[in-house]
């Protein structure tokens, strides 16, 4: 297992990472601490039904690095980590998993806090705090996806005044992948705002929410790549735009509330040949995580607003730089990264 570990392309010197086996519960899980230089790693906990245990590892990695990536840019006062748990959300969720999963994140004695992620919600949370202190995201608000879509939105804002020279989304149009909580909430801003939607989701009850209440039109997962749209909103599981959807992708900007968008780091190079401006995924969807950490540490609620919308002059900064150097916004987002774990 060690092979597989430190030879994987996205070990990049994690610290820590712990294979988690409660066998009452059934809980399988990983837990991945990439950097603690900033103070404690946090980052949610996902539970999603891989296809094998290579997957899931690779997985947890890539997402682990880029919460490290996401807090420092950030500037907040944690680290980046991830857990996953291996398992089908919809049939094998239990009481008994997440309280598994937090007596195990309390033997960590802090290295890592968890809240939710893609596959749980604050109600397992509140399970995983029965066990352990070390997790965020608990109770009526617990919910960060409302923030995640709001740096979403201000993150696309920023975007259009710089490559497309315009203040406002009125008649643009907006191909939004996946309508989970945040993909739903950041359709439903860009639909106020006054763009067009198209949307694609194999959950057919959101998709006809969408039509009914934001008037937004009906893909199939597959056709969303070949849409005519400005922008394209990847806000499902990371991998989208890799070398067969870029070629097909006719959008202007790429801004979407996924993790790990870029199958691979080339694809930002390809983008930006094709004339796409991507915007890094750890800094357009930081909101969910300004929310966990005020809210671990006690800070008010009111101040989290306030801190996510700094996410579009964080933006505005990276295009410039990029444009300056003549590179890729996610390289200049790592640089940025990079700097502030050495300070």
């Amino acid at each position: 297992m060690s092979a597989i570990v430190f030879n994987n392309i996205s070990f990049d010197d994690h610290e820590q990472i712990s294979f988690v086996s409660e066998p009452k519960s059934r809980l399988r899980a990983i837990v991945a601490v990439h950097n603690s230089q900033r103070g404690p790693a946090m980052g949610g906990c996902r539970m999603w039904n891989y296809s094998s245990e290579t997957q899931a590892l690779n997985d947890v990695l890539r997402l682990s690095r880029g919460m490290t990536y996401k807090n420092a840019v950030a500037g907040l006062p944690i680290g980046g980590g991830k857990c996953v748990i291996m398992g089908d959300p919809q049939q094998d969720k239990s009481p008994a998993i997440f309280e598994a999963l937090g007596e195990a994140i309390e033997r960590m004695g802090g290295l890592y806090i968890t809240a939710e992620d893609v596959g749980t919600t604050p109600d397992d949370m509140a399970h995983v705090s029965k066990q352990t202190q070390y997790v965020a995201g608990l109770g009526p608000n617990g919910d960060p996806s409302p923030y995640t879509a709001l740096g979403c939105f201000v993150g696309a804002r920023a975007a259009i005044k710089h490559h497309l020279h315009r203040d406002s989304f009125e008649g643009l149009t907006v191909a939004v992948q996946g309508l989970g909580n945040v993909g739903y909430d950041y359709a439903r801003r860009l639909h106020k705002a006054g763009a067009k939607l198209i949307v694609a989701d194999i959950d057919v009850n959101a998709l006809e929410r969408a039509r009914n209440e934001l008037n937004a039109k009906i893909v199939s997962v597959d056709a969303i790549y070949d849409v005519d749209a400005d922008i394209y909103a990847p806000c499902a599981l990371g991998g989208t735009v890799n070398a067969g959807t870029l070629a097909r992708l006719k959008v202007k900007i790429i801004a979407g509330g996924a993790n790990n968008q870029l199958a691979t780091s080339e694809m930002n190079s390809l983008a930006r040949q094709k004339g796409i401006l991507y915007v890094p995924d750890f800094v357009i969807n930081a909101g969910g995580i300004m929310k966990a950490c005020y809210e671990y540490f006690n800070k008010a609620e009111s101040e989290v607003e306030d801190r996510v919308l700094k996410i579009e002059n964080t933006l505005l900064g990276i295009f410039e730089l990029a444009d300056q150097k003549s590179s890729e916004t996610s390289f200049i987002a790592e640089e940025i990264a990079r700097a502030s774990l050495k300070n």
